[in-house]
């Protein structure tokens, strides 16, 4: 697996936790140091977060991740795009990226029409765009202030964060000036590692269906 990698304070968190618990093996590429690789001999590519929009393409490193994962899509390459990857995704998938009316930020519970793919969290938030549904895909999951999930082929985006912890969120908030209540008792921090480990073994068991009906 590839994981992009876009600001040192957005890690991959949970996602690097959930890979090495399933034994999967992956590189993570830091875009500001590393430029951007080819896709090509990746099981899968996932985008994370980042303080840009995807709508800033006069940017030459937004630019370059729309393309990368755009060369992905064209080559059968499964992306997992999550808040700014989710955007960009929905981007390359020919989808408008817009100001939010409202930034969600903090702790969201959604609405979810596949809790088994998209559980209803609550998740961890920290985004001021969203993404509209791109042209042939379909939603999977939403609040009242934003879509947060939709599905095309093996690709899927999302708008919250299941692969941030608390403490990364923390930074967030520091980094922006912003208060929000990100307090959490150990047991929803659990409950929300468990949530994304979910969200990851399903995409990961539709990447595999698609890897079967490409060689059938």
């Amino acid at each position: 697996m590839l994981i992009r990698q876009h600001l040192e304070t957005a890690p991959p968190g949970a996602l690097a936790e959930w890979l090495d618990a399933r034994g999967l093996a992956y590189d993570v590429s830091l875009s500001w140091l590393d430029g951007v690789p080819e896709a090509d001999g990746y099981r899968f590519v996932a985008s994370l977060g980042h303080d840009l929009s995807a709508r800033d393409t006069h940017v030459p490193a937004v630019a370059a991740e729309r393309a990368l994962l755009a060369r992905a899509i064209e080559r059968d390459i499964p992306v997992l795009g999550l808040c700014y990857g989710g955007q960009v995704l929905a981007a390359a998938l020919g989808a408008r990226v817009e100001r939010a009316p409202v930034p969600e930020l903090g702790w969201r519970e959604i609405e979810t029409d596949d809790d088994q793919l998209i559980p209803p969290g609550p998740w961890l938030e920290w985004h001021y765009d969203r993404f509209q549904t791109p042209p042939g895909a379909r939603e999977l999951a939403r609040t009242p202030d934003a879509s947060q999930a939709f599905v095309l082929g093996p690709h899927l985006g999302v708008q919250f964060h299941p692969e941030a912890t608390v403490e990364i969120v923390e930074g967030w908030a520091r980094a922006d000036g912003v208060a929000a209540d990100l307090a959490a008792p150990p047991e929803r921090r659990r409950a929300a590692t468990a949530a994304a480990f979910r969200l990851f073994d399903a995409f990961l068991a539709r990447t595999s269906q698609f890897e079967k009906r490409l060689a059938s």
